[in-house]
């Protein structure tokens, strides 16, 4: 401990990092628990990487690595073990007369140096770089699971080398091999949640295995060892046998669950198997237990205002809409944990049932015994409920007991697959409901997207033409306050970290009511709609924008222009800007 604070007086004498209290801290952590210093240190976020790693180069005369890592050739890289390249977090990058130079982060770690020395030939130069340019010169290099792959691959040479003592080592080499797919498996979802990955795809091709993982909303391809196409059928018989389905039959797409634990989290994980031509694809979607509150879904203080007043009516539809993947069902969770008080009876038919909320009666729908959404939903109004909700508006009967238990005196909440708010009435029409019943049962049609939010570590401004902005719509006064996505390593170089929703929100007002009665137009009830208070998603897309919370691309890519162009021609390009007035 004392070596280690004259070390940081040191390096503070060198202009360093300064031995400040959090420092201190961390530092009696490391030492009462004997971990990595450095790991300590950085994982504590006491000190500033860069600047620490590359003053503690300079005090300890090591060379600092300032070339990039990302892009070291394979040859160099099959110098060292994968195992022990992975373990110890060092990575080979050159391969010269002097001889062969590895990177690290952790100068003390001397048994990792021995190791390291005994595994390969010739003479090792140690350089220090960056933790996290190192950690992404692994995952990019080796790929998830690099060293447990090596591991099932010597274990199968090793059963092919010794076929006369296959016999008697079966049960063992079995063991061993499960083993190692068994943690090869968890190393593919340990390595998704800390991408914050919210789905997997495990997808077979002619001669290779693709792994994706998709991130706020859009598909990453995750880089795996080379050869993992030898793996495909064990990792999933693995993930079949986690999921409790039937590994012997490939014919059919099966659909399963997993209730797992990883690295103190709970996580619940779906599984949606689908025969192919090239072998079983494989999608996880992953759930881990969250906190449904208006903040963490992206609302604005005038959106939160606006749900909660909507929220105080004591019966009605709400119906939310749009695309799979909007987020209507995180919304709806949001919604009920509002209403979650003693003094109401909540209950929920879904397929299938994503979260479980404390204090709400939840069912799944099972089909194949009968209980479809509209047999549930008929019994739930049976169960005394003051409070409905209907995952999914399938069928004209579930739409028909939802609005008679509306105009009976519950609340109801349930969802469609439209584009826009206004398209909520026109599909209710298509499914056969009378006009007259939707303009009567029906509170609000409310349309949602999900857009990525910038990353905080690298946004920046970024100017455009009047010329552009005027055609899309977008306010010139508030044009200085565009930022644009640049990536990081804190973002994966995408730019953006997290999602949050924007949406439109239909009141049926009176108004309203009459037009739906009268059977008018779509484009007419969007009229109507926005003369009576509705701002159209890309309108509150742009104040997401103008508060520097997402780019101008992002609300162009999950939002159509007929809306603005609507607004525009109604009421001049001074309504967009008004909508914006207090952002």
């Amino acid at each position: 401990m004392s070596l280690a604070i004259s070390l940081f007086q040191n390096l503070a004498a060198a202009g360093g990092q300064p031995l400040t209290p959090e420092v201190e801290q961390a530092l009696g952590e490391a030492g009462s628990m004997q971990h990595s210093l450095t790991d300590t240190l950085l994982d504590a976020r006491a000190v500033e990487e860069r600047t620490f790693l590359e003053g503690l180069a300079r005090y300890l005369g090591m060379q600092w690595w300032a070339e990039p890592v990302e892009t070291v050739p394979q040859e160099v890289r099959d110098l060292l073990p994968v195992r022990l390249a992975v373990r110890y977090r060092v990575i080979p990058v050159r391969k010269d007369d002097a001889g062969l130079w590895l990177l690290t982060s952790d100068p003390f770690n001397l048994a990792a140096r021995q190791v390291v020395r005994r595994a390969v030939e010739g003479r090792c130069i140690w350089a220090m770089a960056p933790r996290t340019a190192i950690t992404a010169a692994l995952r990019q290099g080796y790929g998830v699971g690099a060293e447990t792959f090596e591991e099932l691959l010597e274990q199968r040479k090793g059963d092919s080398a010794h076929d006369e003592t296959r016999q008697e080592t079966t049960y063992l080499d079995e063991d061993d091999a499960e083993a190692s797919v068994i943690k090869f498996v968890n190393q593919i979802l340990r390595e998704a949640l800390r991408e914050r990955a919210t789905d997997i795809h495990i997808e077979p091709l002619d001669s290779d295995l693709r792994i994706r993982y998709r991130i706020d909303g859009v598909l990453h391809e995750v880089p795996v060892p080379p050869r993992i196409k030898v793996l495909q059928a064990s990792v999933v018989s693995r993930l079949k046998i986690m999921a409790h389905l039937d590994i012997a039959e490939r014919r059919i797409p099966q659909d399963g669950r997993i209730n797992l634990e990883l690295e103190g989290h709970p996580i619940d994980v779906r599984v949606a198997t689908v025969p192919s031509v090239t072998g079983e694809s494989i999608s996880l979607r992953l759930l881990g237990q969250q906190s449904f509150t208006f903040s963490r879904l992206g609302f604005d203080d005038t959106a939160i205002t606006s749900i909660k007043k909507l929220l105080a009516i004591p019966n009605g539809i709400v119906l939310l809409t749009g695309p799979t993947g909007c987020g209507k069902s995180t919304s709806l969770y949001t919604f009920l944990s509002y209403l979650n008080v003693r003094e109401r009876r909540i209950v929920t038919i879904e397929d299938p049932v994503e979260y479980k909320l404390p204090g709400v009666i939840q069912i799944q729908v099972k089909p194949e015994i009968g209980l479809t959404f509209a047999g549930g939903l008929r019994s739930i109004l049976r169960s005394d409920p003051n409070v409905v909700m209907v995952g999914e508006m399938r069928d004209t009967e579930t739409a028909e007991i939802a609005i008679r238990a509306a105009l009976t005196g519950h609340l109801v909440f349930s969802t469609l697959h439209t584009n826009d708010a206004i398209g909520g009435i026109t599909r209710l029409i298509d499914m056969g409901i009378e006009p007259f019943l939707i303009g009567s049962s029906v509170r609000a049609f409310i349309a949602q997207r999900l857009v990525r939010t910038l990353c905080p570590q690298c946004k920046a401004p970024v100017e455009h033409s009047d010329a552009y902005l005027t055609e899309i719509g977008f306010p010139l006064e508030h044009k200085r306050r565009i930022l644009r996505a640049v990536g990081c390593e804190a973002c994966r170089m995408t730019g953006y970290q997290g999602r949050g929703a924007i949406f439109e929100m239909a009141l049926v007002t009176q108004r309203m009511a009459d037009s739906i009665t009268m059977r008018l137009q779509g484009n007419t009830l969007r009229k109507l709609a926005i003369e009576e208070g509705m701002l159209p998603l890309r309108t509150d897309g742009w104040s997401r924008v103008v508060a520097g919370s997402t780019t101008i691309e992002e609300v162009m890519r999950v939002t159509s222009a007929e809306a603005t162009v609507l607004e525009q021609q109604m009421q001049g390009h001074d309504s967009a800007a008004g909508a914006l007035e207090g952002s």
